[in-house]
This record gives C-alpha cells, sequence and structure tokens, in this order.
C-alpha cells in the first residue's frame, strides 16, 4: 500500500465564509470583522486558485469539483472530512458534526472520478450515525498510516472512538488512540482534528507531543511512529495554532515527494524543522490566510487524496 498520491480533489468554494455551526469546538476560527461575506468568499477563491496552480506546476493532478451556491455550504472547500478514497477501490462517506457541512456530500464527485478513469467498488457510509449524534470526520479526524496499516485518532466531539474502531475493522487499520488537546482561556480543550496537530508522511512525522496529556498515550504514539521507522518532527502548541501540523505528502511529476503547507505554517518552523523535512522532501507552501482565519482549516484539510486504481 502507497501511502502517497498523485492525485487529489480539491472543491473551489462558493460560498466560504465563518460557519458558525462548527465555531461551536474550532478554536482557530475567527471573524474577519467589517469584511462582507461575498469578499471573503473572492479571497478564499483567489488563495485556492494560486494554492491549486502551485501544486499542479510541480505534476500534482489535482480534479477540482466546483461548489454550488445551493445548498450554503461554507466549509466545502474541506472535502477531506466527509470522503476518503482508497487502494483497493473503496470510497467512505463520513459522518459530520455540523448539520450544514453533512450537505456537502455529493454523489456527483465520484461521477467525475469515474468519468475520469477511476475505479470505484464499494462505497461504505457511516453517515447513518450522524441520527445518534456520533461523528468520525475522515481524515480530519484520523491519520492513515496506508502502508503500516495504522490509523491514528485523537477523540473529540467530531471522533467518536466506537466509530473509529469500527472503521479501522471495516478498512483493516491498527487503531492508535488518544486526547490531544490545547489551551483555551487557561482550560484543556479537546483538539477538534487529529490533521491538525500530526501529519504522517512516509519517512517522517510531524507531531504535537505537548498536546497529548496523558504521558502513557504520547509514549503509545511515539512507540508505533518508531517503530515504524518515521523520523519524529515535534511541534509546539504555539505553531500548531499556525496549522504547522496541517500538512500532507504528495507525490509530484517524476515522483518527486512534496510536503504540502500553508505559508502561516512553514513561517511558523524553525530552520531546523525545515532542514530536516528537506531532508527527505520538498517543500510547498502558498498563503491561505483568509481560509485559515475564517474556516479554522489549512491545506491538508482542502485536499481529498485519490487511492483509487485506473
Amino acid at each position: 500500500m502507497k501511502q502517497t498520491t498523485n492525485t487529489i480533489l480539491m472543491v473551489r468554494p462558493a460560498s466560504f465564509r465563518m460557519n458558525e455551526q462548527t465555531a461551536v469546538n474550532n478554536y482557530y476560527q475567527q471573524e474577519l470583522a467589517g469584511m462582507l461575506p461575498a469578499t471573503i468568499n473572492v479571497k478564499a477563491q483567489q488563495e485556492f486558485d494560486v494554492f491549486v496552480g502551485k501544486l499542479k506546476a510541480q505534476g500534482i493532478d489535482v480534479v477540482v469539483i466546483e461548489d454550488t451556491k445551493t445548498p450554503d455550504t461554507p466549509d466545502a472547500l474541506f472535502p477531506n472530512n466527509w470522503i476518503s478514497f482508497h487502494e483497493n477501490g473503496d470510497v467512505a462517506v463520513y459522518p459530520m458534526f455540523a448539520e450544514n457541512r453533512r450537505l456537502e456530500k455529493r454523489d456527483d464527485v465520484l461521477e467525475v472520478l469515474e468519468n475520469k478513469g477511476f475505479i470505484i467498488e464499494n462505497v461504505i457510509d457511516y453517515s447513518e450515525a450522524e441520527q445518534e449524534g456520533v461523528f468520525l470526520e475522515g481524515t480530519g479526524s484520523m491519520i492513515l498510516d496506508r502502508t503500516n496499516r495504522k490509523a491514528y485518532c485523537a477523540l473529540s466531539p467530531r471522533a467518536d472512538e466506537e466509530l473509529f474502531i469500527e472503521f479501522c475493522e471495516d478498512f483493516e487499520y491498527t487503531p492508535v488512540v488518544f486526547v490531544a488537546n490545547q489551551t483555551v482561556e487557561s482550560t484543556r480543550e479537546p483538539i477538534y482534528h487529529t490533521n491538525v496537530m500530526m501529519c504522517v508522511a512516509e519517512t517522517f512525522a510531524i507531531v504535537c507531543l505537548d498536546a497529548i496529556d496523558d504521558k502513557k498515550e504520547k509514549k503509545e504514539v511515539l512507540k508505533h511512529l518508531k517503530l515504524d521507522g518515521k523520523e519524529i518532527i515535534a511541534i509546539t502548541e504555539k505553531q500548531v495554532t499556525q496549522f504547522a501540523g496541517n500538512m500532507l505528502q504528495l507525490v509530484g511529476s517524476g515522483g518527486q515527494r512534496f510536503l504540502i503547507m500553508s505559508s502561516s505554517a512553514y513561517s511558523s518552523l524553525t530552520s531546523s524543522q525545515v532542514a530536516i523535512i528537506e531532508k527527505h522532501c520538498k517543500i510547498i507552501h502558498s498563503s491561505l490566510e483568509t481560509i485559515e482565519t475564517c474556516g479554522g482549516g489549512s491545506a491538508r484539510c482542502m485536499m481529498a487524496e485519490v487511492f483509487l486504481k485506473k
């Protein structure tokens, strides 16, 4: 099984703004005071287009889906939360915490991929869990080490342990469960998505160990990463607030490896952290300021990896 792919699916926003329904437990979202929603959306589209351009320039295959004005889906540009595509032809569809995010799920996304020659065997849909108030937001909630068949999950209101275990059984992953916290007004609150504080690449992993308060859980996460031969780059909680954990490794032309991140994440890294990453692969970064501020998500959240065979 490959850990990295050359193809990603991205959704170009049509009505992006700060989503009031996700702000309740995503502490990274902020209002852009005095800016009209239409202006915010245009800025997000500009950031999106520049970002896609940089990826394509390196030979990464980006399948761009246009979001629709209706239904109202302010977070549609984060597709990795509702869908994931797997090498064996399986597609997983996930239960979403925010009601307006459930509207992002679109069958035509599968048609677009099939028209491009990708083979879809099964769709495994966990959406029913929404009725029970149980959620697991895709590769936001889970970091998949596809080669070593391990799935890392920081439990939160958006990542249910039982459903995560069920996913691991269905897709044959070994579950690694922990709690990752951040300090919000002097209390420790769960980080809403695992992919904000952790990234697993082919030969290295970026992780905010300070977020894992339980010593036993921290030891367990480290054990698994070291066992699989990953060089570990520890980031601070402050770097997490600049989206330094929200990164994804992709393959460009000629098999060249790239680590994709926002410019905010890149500028938060120390020179020694950059040097370690560049020992393994090149870095592509792009400014996603508006998207990060209003959406509380960054580069990783915008990319749904396509591992389907053609």
